[in-house]
Parts: structure tokens; sequence; C-alpha cells
């Protein structure tokens, strides 16, 4: 198990993760960041070098505070052998499964592998199946003409993240509200705002480089407002060189007709979503 410091070594695995897209998004994209800036302080870990066949990534020790904080303790995983992913994920310096982690991955094999893994540690494992969507040609996106005397465009800002924490699905809490905040100061984002400069929709990036937390308050809908701030922020994303993909909870079927109505693909296989944690008090 190697952890990658070297600039231009993480240089080459971000030009080796590229040549296996689409199979790498999730992993290509927090690499990506890792080597423009690395805003969230994350490491790249391999099997071996320069010929290896399982890498992941995951926060640098002593980043993520809480221990039962998997909104920041954040993996991605590629591998190219299966054994030796299994191998690399199964080395004790690898994961602290002491600690919620969430790792996702656009491969199948990963969720046995973990699911092997945590039938002898005491943890809670939960699996979330989305639907990956990519734009093959997100140079396309122009800025359409935006007339509204109630909305203009803007960008989030720490102050709005109780706004998206309280609609949230899976935020509501403290360490939900951490990560909202982190996501906003670290990424790219684009929202709308009415007159009295209070969200109206928006939508933003995480630390794999995915579209995410798109959301459009009732009164706003059937305006397709979030076409326009997909538009916005993902020429953003192509000017930095990203691809434009999103991941999309199975069964949220309107989320998928509007990425679709703004020239994204259906990817075939399953992204997944594994979120681990500790069982605090297991019984012997």
């Amino acid at each position: 198990m190697l952890i990658l410091s070297c600039a231009s070594k993480l240089q080459f695995l971000e030009s080796v993760l590229r040549r296996n897209l689409p199979q790498t998004l999730p992993i290509y994209g927090a690499v990506m960041h890792i080597n423009r800036g690395n805003p969230v302080q994350h490491e790249a870990v391999v099997d071996s070098w320069p010929e290896f066949k399982a890498v992941f990534t995951r926060p640098r020790k002593g980043v993520v505070k809480d221990k039962l904080d998997f909104y920041a303790n954040l993996y991605a995983v590629f591998y190219s052998d299966m054994d030796n992913c299994r191998a690399l994920l199964e080395n004790k310096d690898s994961i602290d499964w002491g600690r919620a982690f969430q790792l996702q991955v656009f491969q199948d094999g990963i969720c046995e592998i973990i699911q092997d893994i945590a039938k002898t540690t005491d943890v809670h494992l939960k699996i979330d199946n989305y639907v990956p969507l990519i734009h093959p040609k997100p140079s396309t996106l122009s800025e359409s003409r935006f007339k509204s005397d109630l909305l203009h465009f803007g960008t989030l800002n720490p102050s709005h993240a109780a706004s998206l924490n309280d609609v949230w699905d899976f935020g509501g809490n403290d360490l939900s509200l951490n990560y909202l905040e982190s996501l906003i100061r670290n990424f790219p984002s684009a929202c709308l705002l009415d007159k009295d400069g209070q969200l109206a929709a928006w939508c933003l990036i995480d630390p794999y480089g995915c579209l995410t937390h798109g959301y459009t308050f009732p009164q706003y809908r059937g305006q397709r407002w979030i076409g326009l701030i997909l538009q916005n922020l993902g020429r953003k994303m192509h000017a930095l060189g990203f691809p434009l993909y999103a991941a999309v909870l199975t069964g949220n079927e309107p989320s998928i007709r509007s990425l679709q109505h703004q020239g994204f693909h259906v990817l075939p296989g399953t992204y997944y979503t594994l979120i681990s944690t500790p069982v605090l008090n297991p019984k012997k």
C-alpha cells in the first residue's frame, strides 16, 4: 500500500483514470480536486506503483474529527484487478472501521468486498443504488437568455447551508450542515435568488466532481429553473476540465428526466454509495 504524495505521480494517476472513464468517474473527480488545490485534503492510495491495479481516495489522517461523520469521511475506489482491490481494502491501514465513512464507486464487485469485510466488523452497512448520467458534449452548453423580473443568478455562500440542510433528505443534522458548508466554500455552485436575495433553486459540486444537491423550492417549480442552473454550473465545470456527470437515486424519475432534457445520457451500470457506521454498543 502506497500513499501518493508526488505531484508528477498524481498527475500520472489522473491520466490513467481519465483513460478509464466512465467507470472511474467518482475517483477521477476526487483526484482532479487533489491535483487542483486539494480543498478538502484528500489523498490517493494505490496497491503498487507504477503498475497499480487498485486505487482509492480518502481524507488525510486527522482531517475528519468526528468518528461518526460519514458525510466528510469520503472514499472512492477503482480497480482493474478484483483480487488486488480486495487485498488493498482488507489492509488494516486502508480503512478505519471504527469510524463512519462513505464510499462511492461505479464498478460492480466493490459492494461484495465491503460486505464481506463488514461481516467480521461491528458496523452497520447501508448501500444505495444510483443512476449515473453524463453529458457527452458539455462544450455545447450555451448561456441561455435568462429573463426574469423575480430571479437572478448567483452562487451559494455558507449562510445558505441551513436552507439546503433543511430540505435535504439525508441532512437535518449538524454533521450534514458542516458538510454542506464545506461544499459551498470549496467547490463551484450556482443558484437562483429572488429580489430579496433568498434562494429559489440551486445545485453544487461534491468532492467527487459530481453534480449534487439540485433543488427547487415548490413555489418555483414547473418553469425549468433547474435546467438553467445546470447549464450555468456545467459551463463552469467544463471550463475547469471536469466531466459533467450526476448520480440520481434509483426511482427518482423526475430528476432523471430533467437531466435528460438538458442533454445528459444515462450510463449503463449502477453508481453505488456505501455508508458504514460503527455499532456503538455491539452485542457480545
